[in-house]
C-alpha cells in the first residue's frame, strides 16, 4: 500500500459530489463550495424519501455560481460517462446510496444497482479521465461482531442485510481499482448521522414527528441499543478532510460516545416540550444492538475528530424542526 504524507492536502478544484441533494451531499457540497471549490453535483431525486426535501436543499446549491448540477443516476454508466467528458474532473465523492438496512430486505435490486454497480461506474469513469482522487461513503452497518469500538480492521464480512452487503462489495471494488490502477481512494465508514434537514426516514425524524402529531413513536426493541450518533457538520468536515492523498485507506467517522436510544427520546422530549407515546415492534433481525467507532486512525492521519456533543446537536436538530414545521409536515411520510 503507498504511503503519503499526512500533511499532503488536496489541492484540486473541481469535486464532483453524487447524492448532492441528500443529506449528507448538501452539507459537502456546501462546504466545498464555501472553500472556493467547483463542485459538479449528481443526484438522481429518487423518491425514497419525499423529494420535496431533496429539492429544499439543492435549491440553497443552486445559488451558488461555482455548482453545476446534473440529474444523472450512477447506475447509469452511460449518462455518467457524460457527466465527466463535460467537466475536468479533479475528485469525486461518492456520496449516492441507497440507504436503510430494513428496505433493502425488501429490495435488494435497486440496493445492488445504485451502491454496487454506482461505485463501480464511477471508478471506471474516474480511471478513464484520471482523476486523482476518489473518496466512497460506506457505512458502520458492516461492523457485525460485537467487539467494540470498531477498528477499520475489525470483521466486515458478514453483513446482516443487502444494504451493508452492497456496500462491501463498493469497499471491494475500490480496492481492486487502486490495486490494478494506482487510484487514490479513501473510503469512509459513516456512524448514525443525524441533524437539521436530515434524513426523515431515520429515527430521530420520525420520533420528531410523531412526537409533533401526538402519535406514538415507532421503537423497534425496547430502545436499550445503542448508537455512536454523529453529527452532520462533523461529518461533512472529515468528509473534505478524507480528500488528502493516502493511496488506500479506511477511516472510521463516528462520534465516539455511543448512547441509548431510550436517551435520545428523553432529549428529543426535552427540547420539542412533549412526551413521547411510544409502540412497540420486536427488533428487526437486520438491525445491529450496538455501534461504536474507534477513531484513532481518523485523529492521526485526517487530524479529524467531531467537536459537537449530542445534547447540543440534538439542542439544534430540534431547534430546525421547529422553525421549519410548516414545511415538514407537508412532507409524505412512509412509515
Amino acid at each position: 500500500m503507498k504511503k503519503k504524507s499526512e500533511n499532503s492536502q488536496f489541492r484540486g478544484k473541481n469535486v464532483l459530489v453524487t447524492g448532492c441533494a441528500g443529506f449528507i451531499g448538501w452539507k459537502v457540497s456546501t462546504l466545498l463550495l464555501e472553500m472556493n471549490k467547483n463542485v459538479i453535483g449528481v443526484d438522481n431525486m429518487n423518491n425514497y424519501y419525499d423529494p420535496g426535501l431533496k429539492k429544499l436543499r439543492l435549491k440553497s446549491l443552486k445559488n451558488h455560481p461555482n455548482f453545476s448540477f446534473h440529474k444523472t443516476d450512477i447506475g447509469e454508466y452511460k449518462k455518467l460517462k457524460k457527466v465527466f467528458e463535460a467537466h475536468k474532473v479533479n475528485a469525486v465523492i461518492n456520496l449516492a446510496a441507497r440507504a436503510g438496512v430494513r428496505a433493502s430486505v425488501e429490495d435488494p435490486w435497486v440496493y445492488l444497482k445504485t451502491n454496487t454497480e454506482g461505485t463501480l461506474n464511477l471508478l471506471e469513469c474516474g480511471k478513464v479521465h484520471k482523476v486523482k482522487k476518489f473518496v466512497l461513503a460506506s457505512t458502520s452497518s458492516l461492523y457485525a461482531s460485537l467487539d467494540m469500538p470498531f477498528k477499520e480492521t475489525s470483521v466486515t464480512d458478514s453483513p446482516l442485510a443487502p444494504y451493508s452487503a452492497t456496500k462491501k462489495g463498493a469497499e471491494a471494488i475500490a480496492h481492486a481499482y487502486h490495486y490494478l490502477y494506482g487510484m487514490d481512494i479513501s473510503i469512509l465508514r459513516y456512524f448514525t448521522v443525524y441533524g437539521p434537514a436530515g434524513r426523515p426516514d431515520m429515527s430521530i425524524f420520525k420520533f420528531l414527528r410523531s412526537m409533533d402529531k401526538g402519535i406514538p413513536i415507532p421503537l423497534y426493541g425496547d430502545g436499550s441499543q445503542t448508537r455512536d450518533f454523529t453529527f452532520i457538520d462533523d461529518i461533512a468536515d472529515g468528509t473534505i478532510r478524507a480528500l488528502r492523498p493516502a493511496g488506500y485507506e479506511v477511516f472510521n467517522l463516528g462520534g465516539d460516545h455511543p448512547v441509548k436510544l431510550n436517551y435520545v427520546i428523553g432529549l428529543l422530549e426535552k427540547h420539542l416540550g412533549k412526551k413521547a407515546k411510544i409502540k412497540r415492534y420486536k427488533l428487526h433481525p437486520a438491525d445491529v444492538t450496538a455501534t461504536w467507532a474507534n477513531i484513532d486512525k481518523a485523529k492521526k492521519v485526517l487530524g479529524w475528530k467531531p467537536t459537537m456533543s449530542l445534547e447540543d446537536g440534538i439542542e439544534k436538530t430540534v431547534q430546525w424542526f421547529i422553525d421549519n414545521r410548516d414545511f415538514v409536515r407537508k412532507l409524505e411520510w412512509v412509515d
